[in-house]
Order: C-alpha cells, then structure tokens, then sequence
C-alpha cells in the first residue's frame, strides 16, 4: 500500500489529507472537512491539473497584459503553455476575458487576459 500525503488547495482551510493507495488504485482518502477535499485528493493523484497565470507582452510597448489558462490543463503541459506564451504578442486595447492564445499546447484549453489594458 502507497499512502500520499497532500495539502488541500480546494478552500482555505488547506487540510491535511491522506490518500491511501493500492496498485494504483485509490483505496481511502482521509483527512478532508469538505467534498472539495474529497474531490480535490483524488484529481491529484490520479490527474493532477493546474490553471497556468503568466503575461503577454503588447505589441509596441513595453507593457504586459496578466493572463490566465480558461480551465484547468494537465500539469504535465505547463512548460509547454508557458513556452508557447513567449511568442505571443497582443494589441491594445485588450479587456478582461479576451482571448490571446486559443488551444493552448493542444488542450483546448484558451489562454485569456485578466487585465484591461488601454
């Protein structure tokens, strides 16, 4: 039996929450106060995801725009996401929710400003 422990990013509280494994399979999660913990215990250890936050440069400026992943994205394609935005640029005017980079890494997954920038 593996046991792994974890710290929940679910809600404030950060529980300590064990998840008990057996040949790969999860056998118990323990230590979680919501079903956010729950839910977030087994993801982790059976598909760990993560939102990726970064910046893009604007064209002409030495200004950036702060972005964000639109979902979640496997936390094996973060390098990936992340490389990929170096070679974005975008034109301002930029809003809050505007797309700079759609399928990032082949996730499907958009990356989008979190900033209005005039």
């Amino acid at each position: 039996m593996e046991k792994r422990e974890l710290t929940c990013i679910g809600c404030p509280l950060g529980c300590s929450i064990t998840v008990t494994l057996e040949n790969g399979e999860i056998k118990d999660v323990a230590g979680y106060t919501c079903k956010r913990g729950h839910d977030y215990a087994r993801k982790e250890v059976t598909n760990p995801t993560r939102i990726v936050t970064s910046t893009v440069r604007l064209t002409g400026s030495a200004t950036v725009v702060s972005c964000k992943t639109a979902q979640d994205i496997p936390k094996g394609k973060i390098f990936e996401i992340v490389a990929a935005l170096r070679q974005v640029t975008a034109h301002a005017p930029v809003k809050i929710g505007d797309v700079l980079l759609t399928n990032a890494a082949g996730t499907g997954v958009d990356i989008v400003a979190t900033k209005n920038v005039q």
